[in-house]
């Protein structure tokens, strides 16, 4: 079943710059990856789903419910959404900071602590439920984050940017909650980090300027980068920089003396080289060139 259908979406911003452009995208129940680099449209169609934002035509749906004014009360009790830049409440304490949004939800206060405690303990932060939220690091905010935009139990939960700035450790954290929590529901993960992507869902979307490159199955987009993944070794840095003028070079890594490169192209390169499986880092670089 179909949890979000976007059909022929447009926005255009007042200063008629296209931000999504006549875009089509199906996204099913379970985690579903957004890639595309930064001013891609990602934000925007974020803003779109959550109903900040109204678009110029087509049409949105969620489980068959359509994105218009008479429904978007309906649509924003089944959202929950934890944006890039995350700023509660600094002064309350986590605990505080969660109940207060419960308060906001219109959640029981019996129920809303019931789940708050749950998630507390689901995102091992019961021991920092006193702490002040400024006192925590950008991680433990984002977990934060994430509980308030549970609060509600959304069918569909939307995530921009979740990872970026984080040290590796609360990276995986936060994926692993977003794969459980994933269950039953359909998670929007939105990203530039490709890894991310790769650690966590099998479905993706490819966006650039306001387009969808890609939709489906990650498999699917590493088949279309087959037989165009090379890697060869050249002796220095000199040597790598010329192949780059030639060709798009993946990474570039030293092995003892040598420097291995990844070079991605349409035909073998002119060098002496092998044909290597595509990550899906190769494969994002490879549609999106």
């Amino acid at each position: 079943m179909v949890g979000i259908k976007i059909e022929d979406l447009t926005v255009i911003f007042k200063n008629k710059v296209t931000a999504i452009n006549h875009a089509d995208l199906e996204i099913p129940k379970g985690i579903f990856g957004l890639l595309g680099e930064n001013g891609a449209g990602k934000t925007t169609l974020m803003r779109v789903l959550t109903t900040v934002l109204s678009p110029a035509s087509g049409t949105v749906t969620l489980d068959g419910i359509r994105y218009s004014e008479e429904n978007y009360e309906k649509i924003q009790r089944k959202i929950g959404y934890l944006p890039q830049e995350i700023d509660l409440y600094p002064n309350l304490t986590v605990q505080e900071c969660l109940e207060y949004m419960g308060d906001l939800s219109g959640i029981s206060k019996r129920i809303y602590r019931e789940r708050i405690s749950y998630y507390l303990e689901k995102t091992s932060l019961s021991e920092h439920c006193k702490k002040k939220m400024k006192q925590l690091s950008g991680g433990m905010k984002r977990r934060v984050g994430l509980i308030q935009a549970l609060l509600n139990e959304p069918e569909f939960l939307i995530v921009d940017e979740p990872t970026t700035g984080l040290d590796p450790e609360e990276r995986i954290r936060i994926r692993n909650l977003l794969v459980d929590f994933s269950e039953g529901r359909t998670v929007l993960f939105s990203t530039h980090v490709v890894e991310d992507l790769a650690a966590t869902c099998s479905q993706l979307a490819v966006m650039k300027k306001g387009k969808f490159l890609y939709s489906g199955n990650i498999g699917e987009l590493l088949d279309q980068a087959k037989g165009h993944i090379w890697i060869c070794k050249v002796k220095d840095e000199t040597m790598a920089r010329e192949l780059e003028k030639k060709y798009l070079v993946s990474s570039k890594q030293y092995i003892g003396s040598e420097l291995q490169i990844k070079l991605i192209s349409e035909i073998p390169p002119q060098i002496e080289c092998g044909s290597c499986e595509a990550t899906l880092e190769d494969a994002y670089i490879y549609i999106m060139k």
